[in-house]
């Protein structure tokens, strides 16, 4: 008997996203998580214009906005003093013209909640990958460790969507591509005040060091360090760091007070990499566990989620009908490798315009460049909320 089954490795935004779909289309599917719940701080909380598209295309839209989420029709930074539209997403052909910041639980909950009503759907928390089954050069399946015990799954492709730490990937052996990146974000929460900034999410500072999106009652806030500088940052002591943060923050000096301890800094360390090869015979990677993204524009989510349903497009069939063969996973990569490559490449452009000018003591205290652009010609806002919305190739639901 032909195995048409997938199991999917890591159930956030991307596998989730590919089990639902592929089950929807009458494959059987196993999506196994290391983790019991979905409840982490500071994971990718946008939902950007074309997730929203896709949800709406599957009928989940309504259900969706019925979660707790604020919505941003503009993205703005501060640009000498000035508040400055620098993303505008009133002119895209969607359903929505805003992202949504949503916690990424809530989002993951509600796909997942959605995905169990299918029959065919089959979700394992608290399962831990050890191994890859292989027979005659091709992956098979994978082997698990369990609350109760070890389990092995068979299928016919297994799917790794674990992230950028993707066990699936190392224990494959596919080689990756490191382009590295010059910065690391510390993530903070602050309380949200009547009188504070009226936009859902900022950049602020001189160098636009400084990000924050309103979660309602607290805003999350970013703060733009050296690579690998933490550790300094934590040596000058926790006042030093409320005075460097308070410096180019728009919200009071005074509102640092709240960050009491190093336990209320969250490190992202930030990079960027890619697989050369995305499969093998057998196996597929999507999602950042194909490609680790920069947190700059919160295109990382987005893009494993137009991942997702460019492979069930493509795969479903196939998986079906008992035929899939290493052209079709071979396909997946062709279709999304311009769109990765293509943001990839611009979040690479846009640290070496901030790494240039930081080098440039003239020109150290300005903006980036690009946003100096938007600054003058407003009508620009328009062009990069299509590009921040839509991404270069959005996917459709087929």
């Amino acid at each position: 008997m032909v195995d048409r089954s997938c199991c999917i490795v890591g159930a956030g935004p991307a596998g989730l996203m590919l089990g639902h779909l592929l089950a929807r289309a009458g494959v059987d599917v196993t999506v196994v998580e290391k983790h019991g719940d979905f409840l982490r701080d500071f994971r990718g909380d946008t939902v950007h214009p074309s997730t929203l598209e896709v949800m709406h295309e599957l009928g989940l839209l309504q259900g969706l906005l019925q979660l707790p989420h604020t919505q941003a029709p503009k993205l703005h930074a501060e640009i000498g003093g000035k508040d400055i539209t620098i993303a505008d997403f009133s002119r895209l052909p969607t359903k929505c013209k805003f992202i949504a910041f949503m916690p990424q639980w809530e989002f993951l909950d509600y796909v997942a909640a959605e995905a169990r009503r299918l029959p065919n759907f089959r979700l394992l928390m608290r399962a831990q990958v050890t191994a890859l089954i292989e027979e005659e050069g091709c992956i098979a399946g994978i082997r698990t460790t369990t609350p109760d015990g070890e389990t092995d799954i068979r299928a016919a492709l297994v799917v790794g969507a674990d992230g950028r730490n993707s066990v699936v990937r190392e224990k494959a052996g596919l080689e990756i591509e490191r382009f590295g990146s010059p910065r690391d974000v510390l993530w903070m929460k602050l309380s949200h005040q009547p009188d504070d900034p009226p936009y859902v999410m900022g950049h602020g500072g001189p160098r636009q060091g400084f990000v924050m999106v309103d979660r309602g009652d607290y805003w999350q806030c970013g703060y733009v360090v050296r690579k690998g500088s933490y550790a300094d940052v934590k040596a000058a002591g926790i006042d030093a760091f409320r005075a460097a943060v308070a410096a180019v923050s728009p919200l009071p000096p005074e509102r640092m007070q709240e960050v009491r301890s190093w336990d209320d800094v969250h490190l992202l360390s930030v990079r960027i990499d890619r697989l050369k090869r995305w499969w093998r015979p057998g196996l597929l990677c999507i999602g950042d566990a194909a490609h680790a993204m920069s947190p700059i524009g919160g295109f990382g989510v987005n893009l494993a989620i137009q991942d997702a349903v460019a492979t069930a497009n493509i795969l479903a069939g196939p998986l079906r009908d008992g035929t899939l063969a290493d052209r079709h996973l071979a396909d997946v990569q062709a279709r999304r490798s311009f769109p990765t490559k293509a943001m990839q490449k611009l979040q690479l452009m846009m640290q070496r315009d901030r790494s240039k000018r930081e080098a440039d003591n003239k020109r150290r205290e300005g903006p980036p460049s690009f946003m100096r652009g938007i600054a003058r010609w407003p009508v620009l806002a328009h062009l990069a909320g299509r590009l921040v919305g839509l991404g270069f190739r959005p996917e459709h639901i087929r």
